[in-house]
């Protein structure tokens, strides 16, 4: 993760240099897990759109 928006939307760059802004999974909302710069994310895509995604798990 690289970058913070409001409203829970991140920008996320992957290890091939691509970008893609996403958006915070219910689950981790739920659970108030915290995302900060520099955190490595799991980041599931809609097959209708790849520039989209949301965030579904923090690793450590």
């Amino acid at each position: 993760m690289i970058e913070a928006y409001p409203s829970s939307m991140f920008k996320v760059r992957f290890e091939d240099g691509q970008e893609a802004l996403c958006h915070i999974s219910g689950r981790m909302r739920k659970h108030y897990i915290r995302i900060l710069n520099g955190d490595r994310v799991i980041v599931e895509f809609s097959p209708y759109d790849l520039t989209k995604g949301r965030i579904i798990y923090r690793e450590s």
